[in-house]
C-alpha cells in the first residue's frame, strides 16, 4: 500500500530528517521546533480555512453555481456522473486523507505545548477535531465505508494501511463525537463571522446530522439510527436559532451579491475577498462571454406561484409567454430585440426574480446585463443571483477580479435543516414552520406553509405532502449553493431523478414557442422542441441512472495496493 502510505504518512507540512541525519535540520521547521506556542498553532490551523472555497480563489471554481450534476441547471449537452468508470486515482479519496493527517498532526502536538492553558488547548483540539470530522464525513458521503484515522499514521499501522474499510456507521459515529467535542470546547472567535467558532461547529453539525439522518432513513432503512441523527440535527439547528446571534437579512439576494458581508446578521461564516489580494470569477462566469448554465424547466416548474400554490393547482396565469422588447444593452451593438419574461416571473415566488434574469439570453440573442460582453445561457435563463453593478464591468467580466463576499454557513440553511429534521421525525407543527420556513417566506412575501398543505400532483418523491413541500423550499432557497441539490437527492435516495431519459425536463429551458421565428433574433443557433422549449440536450446523449452511482468507486490504484479494501456495489 505504498501509495496510501505516502499519502497518509508523507510530511506535507514539515520535514523530518531523523532517518538521514543524526542532528536536527536547523534550516527547516519540524514538528518539534514549530509547535512551541499558541501563535504557531494558530498559523498552522489557518490552513483549515482553505476547506470552504466560497466563490473560489482566482480563476478556480467555487462551491456555488459550478456544480452542475443536478436537475436544477441545464447544460449544453449532458453533465455526466462524476465517475462512469473506475478511476486509477481520485482527489475525492486522496485529499481528505491528506487533510486528516494535517488535523492529526496538530492534535498530536497540542498536549506538549507548555505555554498554552488547558482552555486554549481544548479550543484548538476542538477546531482540529471539527476539521478531522468534516473530512471523514466527506469520505463517507462519497464512498460509504472508509478508514477512520485518529492519529498520525506510520508504516506499522497495517490495520488501516492494508486492512478492510470500516463500516460507514462506525466512521460517522466518530465524526459526530469529533463535532460534539468541537461544539463544547471551541471558545475563541465567538463574535467573528469569518473564523471558525462554536456556531460554525453547530452549523456543520446541523448539516452533517441531517445528511446522516435522512441517508439512514431512505438508503439504509435504519429507522432507529435515522431518528437519533435527525434529533441531533434538529437540536443543533435549534441551538443556533435560539442563540440570539443571527437573524435573516431582509433582502434575500444581498446574501450573494455584496462587496462586504460584514455585519450581515444572517452570516454564521463568510469568505471575504479583497481587490488585488484575493478575488474570484463566479460573477464573470455568470455574466460574461462563457455560456451560462441556467435553470432547467424542471427547476422553473418547481417554483410556487404567488398564491402559494404549485403549477397544477394555482388559479393565477400560468402562461410562460415572453414578449419581444427592443433596447440598447450597452454591449456595443446598438438597439436589439430581446425576449422579456418579467410578466411571467411576477406570478412566481419572488426568489425567481432574484435568481433568474428577466431577459432571456441564448445563442442568437445574447444579452449584457450591465453592459460589456453579451452573455448566453444553455437554457435561455440567465443567472442573476451573484451579479451586481457595484463592480466595474471590467472587473465583473474578468477572472480573478470579482470581489463579492461568499456565504459559507448562513441562517437560511439552518432553518431549512430544522424544518426538514422535524418533518422527517414526524413531529412537525405549524409552530415549527413559523420559526423556520415561514420566516423565509415572510422575507420574500410568500404565503405561509402549513402542515396540512394540499397535495401537489407533481410530487415524485414518494413522501408526504409536508415533506415534499419542505424539500421544495430547500430547492428554491438553496439554488446554486454548495452542491446542495445533488447531495439532497443522494441522501433521499432519489438520484434516479437525474436520469435524463426518464426526466427530460432537466434538459429543457425557457419557453419561446410563441415567438420562435419572429423578429431579428437569430433562431438558427438554438434547438426548440415540438412544445416550444429550448432544448439544451443537443448531442443526443443521455445521463442514465444506475444504483452504483449512489457511491463513488474505490480507485483501482488503491485496490491494487490493498486487496482488502474492497469495492462499492456495481463498480
Amino acid at each position: 500500500m505504498k501509495k496510501i502510505a505516502l499519502l497518509l504518512i508523507s510530511g506535507l507540512m514539515f520535514t523530518s530528517c531523523s532517518d538521514l541525519l543524526d542532528t536536527e535540520p536547523y534550516d527547516q521547521f519540524t514538528k518539534d521546533n514549530f509547535f512551541t506556542s499558541e501563535k504557531n498553532v494558530e498559523l498552522f490551523a489557518n490552513y483549515f480555512y482553505n476547506e470552504f472555497s466560497g466563490y473560489g480563489n482566482g480563476n478556480g471554481y467555487g462551491d456555488f453555481y459550478f456544480n452542475r450534476l443536478n436537475d436544477d441547471q441545464g447544460t449544453t449537452g449532458i453533465t455526466q456522473w462524476t465517475f462512469t468508470n473506475v478511476p486509477a486515482s481520485a482527489g475525492a479519496w486522496n485529499t481528505p486523507y491528506t487533510e486528516i493527517r494535517r488535523a492529526n498532526t496538530l492534535l498530536a502536538a497540542i498536549p506538549g505545548i507548555a505555554e498554552m492553558t488547558d482552555g486554549a488547548k481544548k479550543n484548538w483540539e476542538g477546531l482540529a477535531r471539527l476539521y478531522r470530522g468534516w473530512q471523514h464525513f466527506k469520505l463517507v458521503r462519497a464512498y460509504g465505508d472508509c478508514y477512520w484515522v485518529d492519529k498520525v499514521l506510520d508504516t506499522g499501522d497495517t490495520d488501516i494501511l492494508y486492512g478492510p474499510r470500516q463500516s460507514r456507521n462506525t466512521v460517522m459515529d466518530n465524526v459526530l463525537a469529533d463535532i460534539n467535542f468541537a461544539c463544547e470546547n471551541i471558545t475563541m472567535n465567538a463574535n467573528s463571522q469569518v473564523a471558525y467558532n462554536k456556531y460554525v461547529a453547530l452549523a456543520i453539525k446541523s448539516r452533517v446530522c441531517l445528511f446522516e439522518g435522512t441517508y439512514c432513513k431512505y438508503v439504509l432503512n435504519d429507522e432507529a439510527r435515522a431518528k437519533s441523527y435527525l434529533t441531533e440535527a434538529k437540536n443543533a439547528s435549534l441551538e443556533l436559532m435560539n442563540s440570539g446571534k443571527f437573524s435573516l437579512n431582509p433582502n434575500f439576494k444581498q446574501n450573494f451579491d455584496q462587496m462586504d458581508l460584514k455585519g450581515n446578521p444572517e452570516m454564521i461564516m463568510y469568505k471575504h475577498y479583497v481587490y488585488g489580494t484575493l478575488g474570484h470569477s463566479t460573477v464573470d462566469y455568470t455574466c460574461g462571454s462563457t455560456q451560462v448554465q441556467g435553470i432547467s424547466k424542471d427547476m422553473f416548474d418547481s417554483y410556487l406561484f404567488r398564491d402559494g400554490k404549485p403549477l397544477a393547482t394555482t388559479s393565477l396565469d400560468k402562461s410562460e409567454n415572453g414578449k419581444v422588447v427592443k433596447f440598447d444593452d450597452n454591449s456595443g451593438f446598438g438597439e436589439q430585440e430581446f425576449i422579456n419574461i418579467a410578466d411571467v416571473m411576477r406570478n412566481r415566488d419572488p426568489r425567481m426574480m432574484a435568481q433568474v434574469d428577466s431577459i432571456l439570453q441564448f445563442p442568437g440573442c445574447g444579452y449584457a446585463r450591465f453592459g460589456g460582453a453579451q452573455s448566453t445561457s444553455a437554457t435561455g435563463y440567465g443567472v442573476l443571483l451573484f451579479d451586481t453593478n457595484a463592480m466595474k464591468n471590467t472587473d465583473r467580466q474578468s477572472t480573478t477580479t470579482n470581489t463579492t463576499d461568499a456565504p459559507i454557513f448562513w441562517l437560511a440553511e439552518i432553518l431549512l435543516n430544522y424544518a426538514e429534521a422535524c418533518a422527517e421525525l414526524g413531529t412537525i407543527t405549524d409552530e415549527d414552520l413559523n420559526i423556520s420556513i415561514n420566516k423565509l417566506r415572510d422575507r420574500v412575501g410568500m404565503p405561509h406553509l402549513s402542515v396540512n398543505v394540499a397535495a401537489d400532483p407533481a410530487n415524485n418523491m414518494g413522501v408526504s405532502n409536508i415533506i415534499f413541500e419542505v424539500r421544495r423550499e430547500r430547492r428554491v432557497e438553496m439554488l446554486y449553493c454548495n452542491n446542495d441539490r445533488y447531495y439532497s437527492l443522494q441522501r433521499w435516495n432519489k438520484l434516479e431523478l437525474l436520469d435524463t431519459q426518464k426526466h427530460p425536463n432537466q434538459c429543457r429551458g425557457a419557453y419561446v414557442g410563441n415567438l420562435k421565428g419572429t423578429g431579428s433574433i437569430d433562431w438558427s443557433q438554438i434547438t426548440v422542441d415540438a412544445d416550444g422549449y429550448i432544448n439544451c440536450k443537443n448531442n443526443g446523449a443521455e445521463r442514465i441512472y444506475e444504483n452504483k452511482y449512489n457511491l463513488f468507486p474505490i480507485p483501482s490504484g488503491q485496490k491494487t495496493l490493498n486487496d482488502q479494501i474492497g469495492q462499492n456495489p456495481g463498480w
